[in-house]
C-alpha cells in the first residue's frame, strides 16, 4: 500500500510450528490511500533458532534480502520508511530489529511491537496498568522511561476502539516523535495498516504452501 509522497512498508515474517520454513511477506503501503502497489512472498529455509531478545538474527537477513528486490524491480517503490513488526531501542541491547534492518538498508526504520518487551525495569506492572488506563482517545501516548533515565520508546492507543497499546520505538534515522506520528497515522486498527496487511497476507501464503492442522 502507498500513500502519494510517502511510502512506508510493512515487513513480516511468519513460521509454521515446526519452526523450519517460513513465509515472509514485505510490501509498499500507505496510511493515506491504503492501496496496496507491491506484494511478495517468499518460502525460505531458517538457519538460526528462535532466541528471545536474538530475533533480528534469524528474520532480518531475509527482510533486507526482499527490500533488496524491491529496490532492483522498482525503484519508485523503495519505502521512505520501514515498520518492522518488533522493536528498535526498546531491547535488551538497545538494538531490536527495526534497528538491525533500518542499518542494514540504511532507510528510516520504526519498531512496532504488540506486546511490550520487559527491559530496564519497563517490567513495574501496576504502574503501567495505571498509565494505559489513561489512554482515553486514540493517538494518545506515554513515554516508556527505564530506570536508567532513558526513553526507550512510547505506548500508543493506536485507535479509537483499541483496548491495548501497542510500542513504538526508534529503529534508524528517525526521531521518536515523528516515528509515533506516523505509526498513529497508518492505523487503522490496533496494528500499523503495512504491519497488518503483511501479517495478513503472509499468514494465507503460509496456509495455501504448508499443511497446518
Amino acid at each position: 500500500m502507498r500513500a502519494r509522497g510517502l511510502p512506508p512498508t510493512g515487513e513480516k515474517c511468519a513460521f509454521n510450528n515446526g519452526g523450519g520454513v517460513g513465509g515472509r511477506e514485505s510490501g509498499a503501503a500507505s496510511s493515506a490511500v491504503g492501496e496496496v502497489v507491491y506484494e511478495e512472498c517468499q518460502m525460505v529455509c531458517l538457519n538460526a533458532p528462535y532466541i528471545p531478545g536474538f530475533l533480528a538474527f534469524r528474520e532480518t537477513p531475509f527482510l533486507e534480502e526482499a527490500v533488496r528486490r524491491l529496490q532492483d524491480k522498482d525503484p519508485s517503490l523503495l519505502p521512505q520508511v520501514i515498520f518492522a513488526d518488533g522493536n528498535g531501542i526498546l531491547h535488551h541491547r538497545e538494538f531490536g530489529v527495526a534497528c538491525h534492518l533500518g542499518v542494514l538498508t540504511d532507510l528510516p526504520c520504526i519498531g512496532v511491537a504488540k506486546n511490550l518487551l520487559h527491559v530496564d525495569g519497563l517490567e513495574e506492572k501496576d504502574l503501567l496498568k495505571e498509565k494505559v488506563k489513561d489512554l482515553q482517545k486514540g493517538g494518545n501516548a506515554f513515554s516508556l522511561t527505564g530506570s536508567s533515565g532513558k526513553v526507550l520508546g512510547m505506548a500508543l492507543k493506536s485507535c479509537e476502539k483499541s483496548t491495548k497499546p501497542i510500542y513504538v520505538s526508534v529503529g534508524h534515522r528517525i526521531s521518536l516523535d515523528t516515528a509515533l506520528r506516523l505509526t498513529h497515522s497508518c492505523c487503522k486498527y490496533r496494528v500499523p495498516e503495512p504491519i497488518r496487511q503483511a501479517d495478513i497476507r503472509s499468514r494465507e501464503y503460509i496456509r495455501e504452501k504448508v499443511h497446518i492442522p
